[in-house]
């Protein structure tokens, strides 16, 4: 491969419709609402997870956006992390607040997974619904004006999570502790090297493993981060506001890891970030090595399993995710290193 993979992060997902999930959980929603639901729009189809997501109109005359899973798949645990973490979020964060929750605690056997040729299908399900935000997403591509509304949404939400507001969360250096060693494995031939990458990525791998090698250092901190920060995980609504959603993943860490997250992709699409994060309070005297630290330590991440299937209850669409992002979060390494990326 020579460039990088392309993704329509627009058509990433495979999602239930409404009619498939079960009668139990639409007699749930509507308890739980006080109101029944009278129309709902096609799921949308950003994201990796097969989970149920959409607009829904309600008898009294409210828009929300539902989204339901089954137990057993990724989305099942993520959403009921949302609904427990939005409600902490500082109010100067623009999160569409949560409405309720509603779950069939029972065994529920449906048609569901035999109108989609697995069989019959039961267990719990768990639905959370939030308020809808008309706006669309950033960073498909990126333009300098979405980049400068994002950086500034960050940087609003780096001064209200630092100290972090919520308890308990893990430090990042924790979530991304089995990344780290995917390098190490790879250069002791434990691991085979990723394929669709570039080609001069074996000869700056070990420079690569070192750079990960200070993420004890690099990225400890006491700011509260979303940590899954992406295009597809934000809305700028019709006010030029920016929203983050899919708050399931914090963690602990510098109060920069959500917006550096975000610049390879913004500098392949012709976001000049290099001058931005010397102008940015929230990395202006951060040491260049804890940067690039963090984005070695996504390369990484983003090089594991690249060949294997998703997850369940995951799309074919994130491991191509994943090989856009190992490309791009290299080739800003590539710059920031100044490493030799002629083809041999």
């Amino acid at each position: 491969m020579t460039r990088a993979p392309e993704v329509d992060y627009f058509a990433t997902s495979s999602r239930p419709g409404w009619e498939s999930l079960p009668p139990s959980l639409h007699e749930a929603l509507a308890v739980a609402l006080g109101t029944q639901v009278t129309s709902v729009a096609t799921p949308v189809s950003t994201g990796f997870t097969g989970g149920f997501a959409a607009r829904a109109e309600l008898a009294d005359g409210r828009r929300v956006f539902i989204k339901a899973a089954q137990e057993g798949l990724h989305a099942y645990q993520a959403y009921q992390r949302e609904a427990e973490v939005v409600p902490q979020l500082p109010e100067a964060i623009r999160a569409p607040a949560i409405i309720t929750t509603a779950h069939t605690p029972h065994l529920d056997v449906t048609s569901y997974g035999k109108d989609r040729g697995e069989g019959p299908t039961g267990g719990r399900w768990f639905a959370v619904v939030s308020e809808w935000v008309e706006g669309r997403m950033p960073g498909a591509p990126w333009t300098a004006e979405d980049f400068g509304v994002v950086t500034a949404a960050c940087e609003g939400m780096a001064e209200v999570l630092r100290p972090s507001p919520l308890d308990g969360l893990s430090p990042f250096a924790e979530l991304v502790g089995d990344d780290v060693a995917v390098l190490a494995q790879i250069l002791a031939g434990e691991r085979e090297m990723p394929v669709g990458l570039q080609g001069w990525l074996p000869r700056v791998l070990p420079e690569l493993a070192e750079l990960v090698e200070l993420v004890p250092e690099a990225l400890a901190g006491d700011s509260a981060a979303h940590s899954d920060l992406r295009p597809d995980n934000m809305l700028i609504d019709n006010a030029g506001v920016c929203w983050t959603i899919d708050w399931n993943w914090l963690t602990l860490g510098p109060r920069w890891i959500d917006w550096v997250g975000l610049l390879p992709i913004a500098q392949h699409q012709g976001i000049d970030t290099f001058t931005a994060i010397a102008r940015s309070p929230l990395t202006a005297d951060v040491p260049k090595d804890h940067l690039d630290c963090l984005v070695a330590v996504v390369a990484a991440y983003m090089m594991k399993n690249t060949e294997a299937p998703p997850p369940p209850g995951c799309t074919p669409a994130l491991r191509q995710h994943q090989r856009l992002h190992a490309w791009t979060f290299l080739d800003w390494l590539a710059v920031r290193r100044g490493w030799p990326t002629v083809e041999v």
